[in-house]
């Protein structure tokens, strides 16, 4: 059944039921309603940039090559599909045509019920035209879809007879004709047309190929599905010199021959693909858990995505590593931000990308260009841990930049680096958001089997899928271990690659747990949620921001609560339950390093540790007193000795600035320093019985005495000890990174509205019949009119009420065409109901290259 009965009743609906057939893409367009245009606008954004004048020129716009590319790369597989069949068709074809091309002569209900839609879709964007009699696809379209020897199709068809033989001889012909058991003829038009009139007989062409030689049938079998190509000798095999007598190959070069369009659908019982594909292919489930589950396991890596980000540029406080100068990390440093945070290098360069696209992490921009955190990184450890978690995930979302990329090559051979310029595809959020909402459609607590997931993906975007960027040849995911699906043998195009990129993020993120969606990723995505109680958790046509507060309302209660106090152990260690209040961790973290993470973090004391928050300006007495204020378990001894004996020894020798040097009030101690050999690269020498003089920096100086044992701390011009507090290096305020568009947005209800009105009122002014002058100005050009009959005219017309045709050119000399209704008429200007603009406006007249009155019809 065809879909002209329903596209008929939508245009009466609409209020534009066309009298006559169009003859034009453009006049299909002008027999849309309103919502059809909005519709092919909302599909196909690029027409919008700029506003089309009118329908003519969106019609032209809408048929360029770069736009129709654009327009297929967005079809789902039977869409395409459909389109293909349409490409092999006649021009103009009947809807039963292209209904046989998809379902061949056994039929098939599944497709019959889906071709409507996808015809129905073709119309929508414009890439088919007609009524059901008469289905026409736009020119660009069939160019690049149909059959050529540079371009095969995907059908796999071949030329038509007719044009595989339209460099032949004529008398070439007429040989084929006669050994196909045909009737001479008197022209080659009538030959090639008898032949392929015996080629889509069915009985006739049975009989032929009955007649074939089994090994002339085996021939065809290789070539029926595609490409429809063979090479041949310059003496072909008998089976073969038999088809090619006979036309069923016909040749294309010395060397080459095809098998004909008709005698391959005749072969493949009409139909145009092998494999159809009208339904989208169900993602099926790998593995079913509580739902609860689900969402403490994704909780839970939430929690480790923020330790690990704090981790990450608390170890780059004091500046990070240096920006290669065709921008991005290098491998060396990539490899030991890897090793500190105990990952992959494909996690820690997710980890790096995904701090940038924040906005936490950036270059200064200095000459000697450093990455360190921004001013926002400080904002960002003040807020609650669900809403950092939520100012991390929402810009993951949109952003375009691919991690998995990194340590791959682009399309010139060099590496792609982590935050390098060259990591940005268009695709990515898209991809992401299909995946989640792929991951949405299963049951709660469901994780999706991959294979079913990239095969829907590709049903959707086939083109897409295929279309890989610079440098996309890159190294498989690298993330986590692939225990979801692992062994199975997936795809490596590059909206797959991206799919399988975004599960293995999303897992990282907490946005999905054990594989399945969590209920924060549903909030984050608009989407309703099981356990939604009220409108209000609905999901549904809210903001980003007002997604991500939902987001991290229902991460919040499932994330740890954090403690305010750490259990001190007897081996100089201290163990924290949970995870610290911020002032606690940051204390902790200058008084002893930390051991090991997980549940329950691991923190060591050292001499070096404990040596370190005395530089900072803490007393012993201060260290004694957080531990006793912090700890939940007594100070063990042990503890309370290393303490003391370090700040025994603190600042006991004092260095400062000659190019350095060494006091202290016990010369003995001076007098062992420089007995030791190790002192020798510092350069010492006695100044006097307690000062030292040494030939390195003081920084150089404390680094040596330390590394030999002793305790020293720095001692300012004044002669009072240097506190080196942990002061954190930050760049200059920074925006984050905009995502790189895939096109033009996709335009609003009020944009569309808008454009809408304007490309009617510019097409009513365009097609308005106007009254032939006296002297018919040439084709193409505006009429002339002098500045007394441009003033009488638009004087008679203010008089009578009726409306004119003008010319005009504005300020900037961008000449128009516009229908306006004169209202009055003085000094020099002309006012007016303007139709093209549907508002009042005034006119000078010496801007008005000419005026006609409109035909009788048209008032």
């Amino acid at each position: 059944m065809g879909i002209g009965g329903l596209d008929r009743e939508a245009h009466v609906a609409e209020g534009t039921g066309a009298a006559a057939a169009p003859r034009t893409l453009a006049e299909a367009l002008r027999a849309r309603g309103d919502e059809g245009l909005a519709a092919l606008l909302r599909a196909r954004p690029d027409l919008l940039n700029p506003v089309p004048n009118d329908l003519t020129q969106l019609a032209t716009r809408a048929g360029t090559r770069g736009s129709v590319v654009r327009a297929l790369e967005r079809l789902d597989r039977f869409a395409l599909q459909t389109a293909e069949a349409l490409a092999v068709a006649p021009d103009p074809a009947p809807y039963p045509v292209l209904l046989a091309l998809l379902t061949g002569d056994e039929g098939d209900p599944v497709i019959e019920d889906a071709l409507p839609g996808a015809v129905a879709l073709l119309r929508e964007q414009a890439l088919v035209w007609g009524e059901d009699d008469r289905l026409r696809l736009v020119r660009t379209a069939r160019e690049l879809l149909s059959p050529s020897p540079q371009h095969p199709s995907p059908t796999g068809l071949g030329p038509t007879v007719a044009e595989a033989t339209s460099g032949m001889s004529p008398g070439r012909v007429q040989e084929i004709i006669a050994t196909a058991g045909l009737a001479a003829t008197h022209d080659p038009v009538s030959a090639v047309a008898a032949l392929t009139g015996l080629f889509t007989d069915r009985d006739r062409m049975g009989a032929l190929l009955d007649e074939a030689p089994p090994e002339a049938l085996a021939v065809l079998d290789r070539l029926v599905w595609g490409p429809p190509y063979g090479e041949v000798t310059a003496n072909p095999a008998p089976p073969v010199r038999w088809l090619r007598d006979r036309g069923l190959l016909l040749p294309v070069s010395a060397r080459t021959v095809v098998l004909p369009r008709e005698v391959a659908l005749h072969l493949r019982g009409g139909r145009a693909h092998r494999v159809p594909e009208p339904v989208a292919p169900e993602v099926a489930v790998l593995r079913e858990h509580r739902p609860q589950v689900v969402d403490g396991a994704a909780a839970g890596q939430a929690y480790t995505a923020l330790a690990t980000v704090e981790e990450l540029l608390k170890s780059w406080d004091k500046g990070g590593p240096q920006v290669l100068r065709a921008g991005g990390l290098s491998v060396r440093d990539l490899r030991r931000a890897a090793a500190a945070l105990d990952v992959t290098e494909q996690v820690a360069a997710f980890w790096l990308e995904l701090c940038h696209g924040a906005g936490l992490l950036a270059s200064d921009g200095e000459a000697d260009e450093r990455y360190a955190p921004t001013p926002a990184y400080d904002d960002w450890l003040d807020l609650p841990p669900a809403e950092r978690w939520a100012r991390l995930v929402a810009p993951w979302l949109a952003s375009t930049r691919t991690p998995g990329l990194a340590g791959g090559q682009d399309a010139k051979g060099r590496a792609l680096s982590a935050l390098g310029p060259d990591l940005d595809r268009a695709a990515a959020p898209e991809v992401r958001h299909r995946v989640l909402g792929l991951l949405a459609t299963l049951p709660p607590g469901a994780a999706a089997d991959p294979e079913t997931l990239f095969a829907r993906l590709r049903w959707e975007r086939p083109l897409r899928g295929s279309a890989a960027g610079p440098g996309d040849s890159g190294s498989g995911s690298g993330y986590g271990s692939g225990d979801e699906g692992a062994g199975a043998a997936l795809p490596d195009d590059l909206r797959s690659r991206l799919a399988r990129w975004s599960l293995a993020e999303a897992e990282l993120l907490g946005l999905t747990g054990r594989g399945a969606l969590a209920a924060p990723a549903r909030a984050l995505l608009n989407l309703p949620l099981a356990e939604a109680a009220s409108p209000a958790d609905e999901g549904g046509g809210v903001e980003e921001s007002v997604a991500a507060e939902r987001a991290a309302t229902l991460l919040a209660p499932l994330l740890p609560e954090a403690v305010d106090h750490v259990l001190l152990q007897a081996d100089l260690t201290a163990v924290a339950p949970g995870p610290l209040r911020r002032p606690l961790a940051d204390a902790l973290a200058v008084l002893a390093d930390v051991e090991s993470k997980g549940g329950a973090t691991v923190y060591r004391f050292t001499p070096g540790s404990v040596r370190r928050a005395l530089d900072s300006g803490l007393a012993a007495s201060d260290v004694h007193a957080f531990l006793v204020a912090h700890s939940r378990t007594p100070v063990p001894q042990p503890l309370a000795y290393l303490v003391d004996d370090v700040a025994r020894r603190h600042g006991h020798l004092r260095v400062g600035a000659a190019s350095a040097y060494v006091r202290c009030d016990d010369d003995t101690v001076l007098g062992e320093i420089l007995a030791d050999r190790r002192s020798a690269a510092l350069g010492l020498r006695r100044l006097a019985p307690t000062v030292l003089a040494a030939q390195t920096d003081p920084a150089a100086l404390l680094e040596g005495l330390r590394a030999m044992g002793y305790a020293p701390a720095a001692e300012s011009a004044e002669g009072d000890v240097l506190v080196t507090r942990a002061d954190a290096y930050r760049t200059p305020a920074r925006t984050a990174p905009v995502p790189v568009p895939d096109g033009p947005p996709a335009p609003d209800a009020t944009l569309l509205h808008a454009a809408v009105k304007a490309i009617r009122a510019g097409d009513r002014a365009a097609t308005a019949v106007r009254r032939e002058p006296a002297a018919p100005a040439p084709a193409g050009t505006l009429p002339r009119t002098s500045s007394a009959e441009t003033l009488a005219t638009v004087q008679a017309a203010a008089m009578t009420g009726s409306a004119v045709w003008i010319g005009y050119v504005n300020a900037d000399g961008a000449a128009s065409q516009r229908v306006i209704a004169p209202v009055r008429v003085e000094g020099g200007f002309v006012t007016g109901y303007d139709h093209t603009a549907d508002e009042m406006r005034t006119y000078p007249l010496h801007r008005i290259t000419g005026v006609a009155e409109l035909a009788d019809d048209q008032v």
